[in-house]
């Protein structure tokens, strides 16, 4: 059996398949399920590929190991378009097995594949252990905070 790591981008057909990976990894990362926010975005993401892919990650061992949601964004600064590796989760039974690195490189593929020169991501301040792997598969802490401001609420309205 084949340890290694595989992945195929997502289509709309995916999508409850891939939701219920995304509810699992915003509990365990204490990130808030916002349906109202999430579910519309990752549509849109598996929908319009002008907006970037999801990865969907498998192998022999484990079918649903886990995601990868990439973004396309701008920059002045990173010299244009850049994707963001908006999210990377890894099923419980795919942990443990280097499948993180894999998959941070199936991440790198895909990107350059589409010309991107750049990936950037963000990582939460309470989870050392993404943070170690991402410094050593090549990415810098570029020691800045992201700050946000929320445009809509929860369930999609704009603030005033």
């Amino acid at each position: 059996m084949s340890d290694e790591l595989k992945c195929r981008v997502a289509d709309a057909q995916d999508f409850p398949r891939i939701i219920g990976m995304v509810r699992d990894f915003y509990a365990e990362d204490r990130i808030t399920y916002q349906p109202a926010l999430v579910e519309p975005g990752l549509r849109t993401v598996l929908e319009d590929a002008r907006c970037g892919a999801v990865l969907l990650l498998s192998s022999e061992a484990v079918a649903d190991a886990g995601y990868v949601t990439l973004g396309w964004c701008f920059s002045v600064e990173q010299g244009g378009r850049f994707v963001l590796l908006d999210e990377l989760y890894l099923a419980p039974a795919a942990r443990g097995r280097g499948w993180g690195r894999q998959a941070l490189a199936l991440a790198r593929d895909w990107a350059a594949g589409q010309g991107a020169a750049v990936i950037r991501l963000e990582v939460n301040h309470h989870n050392a252990r993404a943070k170690s792997l991402y410094l050593s598969a090549g990415y810098r802490d570029d020691a800045r905070d992201i700050l946000t401001l929320p445009l809509v609420d929860a369930v999609g309205e704009l603030h005033s």
